[in-house]
């Protein structure tokens, strides 16, 4: 019912999501080596929701009678210099999947695909929250400065994420 071409653009990004599952747990590691707990279940909790994403591409692929294939996964990065950092790079990460998943509506446009394009919508949607979200944490890294009193509240913020 898809195209080869978007079987192999679904299942590249089922893969690119697993990734992003993997790096963020490899952030939330790093926070609980750094004992900032709430960044590190912040992150964990991002992990889980990439993973969630990777499993309805995953499900949508196979209801449209499509062949999931998956691929490795690569080593994620473990060592950041500050938490500010690591979600700067969380940012960059969530810009690269916004332009990922923007491909596919691309193709699926392209190729008249009305199913995957409608699919895909709810991904363009949930990227625009994920992109706005890391952002907004990244201007309080900026207003804290390095007032430790203000990270260790961020932190507390941070790990009440549902």
């Amino acid at each position: 019912m898809i195209s080869e071409k978007m079987q192999k653009a679904l299942n590249d990004q089922i893969n690119a999501e697993l990734f992003s599952s993997y790096i963020y747990l490899s952030m939330s590691a790093y926070f609980e080596s750094e004992n900032w707990t709430g960044f590190a279940a912040w992150m964990k909790k991002q992990s889980e929701e990439e993973y969630g994403h990777a499993m309805k591409i995953y499900k949508y692929v196979c209801e449209v009678a499509g062949r999931v294939s998956l691929e490795s996964i690569e080593k994620p990065k473990f060592e950041w210099k500050s938490a500010q950092e690591v979600f700067e790079e969380a940012y960059k990460h969530e810009l690269y999947i916004t332009d990922r998943i923007n491909k596919i509506v691309d193709l699926a446009n392209s190729d008249k695909d009305h199913a995957t394009n409608i699919f895909m919508n709810w991904f363009v949607t949930e990227q625009v929250e994920e992109v706005a979200t890391v952002l907004q944490i990244i201007h309080k890294f900026k207003l804290i400065g390095d007032n430790k009193g203000a990270l260790y509240m961020l932190d507390r913020e941070l790990g009440s994420r549902a």
